[in-house]
């Protein structure tokens, strides 16, 4: 190649260099507003599928629950029991909205939503409860825990659970561990 061709290629690599960088540029800013936008409705959509989930555990109703959860999900609870599929969730729980958890109250608030992609969101949930027995027949203490969940969106913009752990958190007195 001559220095006359190799001069002439280097104003062009660049061009196209910056031309390509200028591009991934205005995809990224593009994805970036639409992720922006989409979140939002997004947040508002999970933050409904909370309200379900704690209305349809307060009115004891595992029907309802297991509709906030998507047909294949994966239920851990505190003590590690498992429970696989939405049929699985509503039969993990009937019994035991029947019994320990019948006078129990639910209530939540989202600590964060981490979204992992357009599709996929992990959600931590603060929760609390009360009116819970023990599998005696005695009352139990107010209860605090901490709720990881992977959620998934669908199709029509509304997010449910694709995969719950339970964690029970000590009472706020409690010495942390050292």
């Amino acid at each position: 190649m001559s220095r006359y061709a190799d001069a002439r290629l280097k104003p062009v690599t660049i061009a196209v260099a910056v031309l390509v960088a200028l591009f991934s540029l205005s995809v990224e800013s593009e994805a970036q507003t639409d992720k922006t936008d989409a979140t939002m409705a997004d947040r508002v959509a999970i933050g409904q599928t909370l309200a379900a989930f704690l209305n349809a555990w307060n009115e004891h109703d595992a029907r309802a629950f297991a509709l906030t959860f998507t047909a294949d999900a994966d239920f851990t609870n505190v003590l590690g029991a498992h429970a696989h599929g939405r049929a699985g969730v509503e039969s993990f729980h009937a019994p035991v909205f029947a019994t320990i958890f019948k006078e129990s109250h639910l209530t939540g608030a989202i600590r964060s939503i981490r979204f992992l992609t357009a599709q996929l969101a992990a959600v931590d949930i603060d929760w609390q409860m009360t009116g819970a027995e023990s599998p005696g027949g005695s009352p139990t203490p107010l209860r605090r825990g901490l709720t990881d969940w992977v959620m998934q969106r669908q199709v029509d913009g509304s997010w449910l659970i694709e995969v719950m752990h339970n964690t029970n958190l000590p009472p706020e007195n409690a010495t942390p561990p050292k």
